[in-house]
């Protein structure tokens, strides 16, 4: 009785949360039904616990893949040993109208800016233009989707830059990935095994300082929980449906514990408010297991 005992004990601990604790797995499933999109969900806890919800679909990262581009920028800028203070020229030109630029608006005729600048553009204020010119800077949007795929994290396609995306609605479902293969390159970062720490310590502190998306991921979380995310949003096609509204993140806990979290809304005919509600709900219900609120 003691070897069964001891042997369900240790199942348990190598069992991923959704299956030792089917009570989170739910709540989170009923969240995702109760609305009119595909709602996607990963979860990764620091001891490796893993939660999956509705991962067999391709979601529209929107700009939720400059997390992606800025680990390729990064990365580059390691391996040649080049500093954070490396500067870009921007031309005038570089600033497209009609597209979400704060760059352009604080600096319309350009300059040359650091590297550090123009990745605080593009990953905390999620600035299109920055976007397009880092992706000049490394070769292309097929640059970042060698590096991302050399890096076997699960499944992800980077193939269009900002401009390309903004061409025609559907071009926003050419850049796509699952909630895992999110979750699971969020970790790798957390886990430092990357980008050398320098590099990736500018880029966490980036990613904590995100202007974007105050009512998603960190909606509903306590004031003393941090959260280094990325989100991303769509616009809608002709019928009003909005093709992806995302937030992917590291959570930190005051304790010193953190955990890895995506929640991607795909085709949803909901209102803006409430694809960020199921987003910070799902947030909040992870946060509360984790915690043991």
């Amino acid at each position: 009785m003691k070897r069964l005992l001891l042997l369900c004990c240790c199942l348990a601990a190598v069992l991923p949360l959704s299956a030792r604790d089917g009570s989170l797995e739910r709540a989170v499933r009923a969240l995702t039904d109760s609305v009119r999109a595909t709602v996607g969900v990963a979860v990764v806890f620091g001891d490796g616990d893993t939660l999956v919800v509705n991962n067999g679909h391709r979601y529209p990262t929107m700009s939720v893949y400059k997390f992606h581009q800025a680990l390729a920028v990064l990365d580059r800028l390691d391996r040649r040993g080049l500093p954070l203070t490396t500067r870009i020229p921007v031309r005038r030109s570089d600033l497209l109208p009609d597209t979400w630029s704060p760059l352009r608006e604080a600096c319309p005729g350009g300059g040359r800016f650091t590297v550090a600048e123009l990745l605080a553009y593009s990953v905390a204020q999620s600035d299109n233009n920055v976007c397009d010119l880092l992706f000049r800077f490394l070769g292309g949007p097929e640059t970042v989707n060698r590096y991302i795929a050399g890096l076997d994290a699960g499944e992800a396609a980077i193939v269009a830059d900002e401009e390309t995306m903004h061409r025609h609605t559907d071009n926003q479902y050419l850049n796509w990935t699952t909630p895992l293969a999110a979750v699971r390159l969020l970790e790798r970062f957390r886990r430092g095994e990357l980008l050398s720490a320098a590099y990736g310590d500018f880029l966490l502190e980036t990613m904590f300082a995100t202007e974007t998306g105050p009512d998603k991921l960190r909606g509903l979380l306590p004031a003393d929980v941090a959260v280094a995310h990325k989100t991303g949003s769509a616009f809608r096609d002709a019928q009003g449906v909005m093709v992806a509204d995302n937030d992917i993140g590291i959570v930190r806990l005051p304790d010193g514990r953190s955990y890895s979290i995506a929640v991607f809304v795909m085709d949803s005919r909901e209102d803006d408010r409430t694809n960020a509600a199921v987003i910070a709900r799902i947030s909040r219900l992870v946060y509360d297991s984790f915690s043991g609120k």
